[in-house]
């Protein structure tokens, strides 16, 4: 079977099981995401509102929500993420005079982006350091190159979804300022940040000269994001947004998607990170109890709803055993597993573990059964097949 269709067949399982710990974007079925939209738009007496044109009716109600949500003076919406940031640190760039970046080398426009930052917008990146978390306050005062704009990520997802304490955000934030650099935030996933730092959204997002939200991610949404600041770099933003090509004509199912994330998935937030310490200590206590030889969840206690699982086995006989696992149980625990990037050690493999509404359901012992029935199936690609 080709890998698209071993794709689709992956999809199609995962989509029907009956119990998971969150569900997957990719995993739904074109007639239930517009049933689900259709629904709650009529609940919401959204129903009969008219369509967008170029940014106006429900898109422009959704940056109103945005900004009242995040405390910001104004919002704009995005098709993408990726554009979204272009335009942000571009506008920034325009301001301060420079055009360098401080960002983490494992934040996304370095990771994720094809190199647009430099390639398309003419900016240039420095790293303020290589460890696998946020910068420090001390490596912000310290660099030796000057920057116009410090870009944080929050969380770091590739270093583990990993954040800073309050205090830590708090002092790196002031010492960018000690630089005379405004601070963007990368916050494609910040909606559930707030329990880790203790502190609302407004709060988090008011430190920040700009913000930067994704609407799919953790909202559920179908696509697009917003960026949020102030009126006068907001106006900019519309502009670089249409000469960047991303001023659609109509986006009303992705703004509708967006504004019934607010309304549902952000109030359930909270839960989520709640329970995802659950799951993590689930599945510690079923690879203890496996013997397995070697195993990490990280952060080893969850800092948002979502962190890393690294295992001592190939990648492919481990998204193969996830697989085998559903068809045979009607439960996802995991989907598919990486290598480890460029440099990493050989032999282990790593996978994301998000804890969504319908895995509130699992008990702890829930998750350290459903180990010990996947590492059962966990077998040598030579065994197990092509999946």
């Amino acid at each position: 079977m080709s890998e698209q269709e071993a794709r689709r067949h992956r999809a199609r399982v995962w989509g029907a099981a009956r119990r998971r710990l969150s569900y997957s974007p990719g995993e739904a079925t074109v007639g239930r995401r517009l049933r689900e939209l259709a629904d709650w738009a009529e609940a919401d007496d959204c129903a009969d509102l008219p369509l967008d044109a170029y940014g106006d009716g429900p898109v422009e109600e959704l940056e109103q929500r945005v900004a009242d949500v995040l405390g910001l003076p104004a919002a704009v919406f995005f098709p993408t993420g990726t554009l979204a940031q272009q335009v942000a640190l571009r506008c920034w760039s325009g301001r301060t005079g420079s055009p360098v970046v401080a960002l983490h080398p494992l934040a996304h426009p370095e990771v994720h982006e094809g190199g647009a930052l430099s390639t398309v917008s003419g900016l240039r990146t420095v790293h303020l350091t290589d460890e696998p978390r946020p910068p420090t306050a001390e490596e912000v005062r310290g660099h030796t190159e000057p920057f116009g704009t410090l870009m944080l990520e929050l969380p770091l997802r590739d270093a583990g979804f990993v954040l800073p304490t309050w205090e830590e955000l708090v002092d790196v934030v002031e010492a960018a300022r000690e630089r005379d650099a405004v601070v963007h935030v990368d916050g494609a996933r910040l909606w559930e940040c707030a329990p880790h730092f203790g502190r609302g959204l407004r709060e988090i997002a008011g430190l920040a000269d700009s913000v930067y939200v994704s609407f799919y991610k953790s909202l559920g949404g179908i696509s697009g994001a917003a960026l949020a600041g102030p009126v006068d770099v907001m106006e900019e933003a519309r502009v670089w947004r249409h000469r960047y090509g991303g001023l659609l004509f109509q986006q009303f199912p992705a703004a509708v998607a967006a504004l019934r994330g607010l309304a549902v998935e952000l109030p359930r937030l909270p839960s989520y990170v709640a329970h995802a310490r659950v799951v993590a200590d689930g599945l510690r206590a079923g690879f203890e109890e496996a013997g397995v030889p070697w195993f990490r969840v990280h952060p080893e206690t969850p800092q948002t709803h979502q962190f890393q699982v690294w295992l001592p086995y190939p990648h492919e006989a481990l998204t193969a055993a996830s697989l085998a696992l559903t068809e045979e149980t009607d439960a996802v625990l995991f989907r598919r597993w990486s290598p480890p990037s460029a440099g990493g050690p050989p032999g282990v493999a790593m996978t994301e573990v998000t804890v969504g509404e319908p895995g509130l359901a699992w008990t702890r012992d829930d998750v350290r059964e459903a180990v010990g029935a996947f590492l059962a199936r966990v077998r040598r690609p030579a065994e197990s097949g092509p999946r």
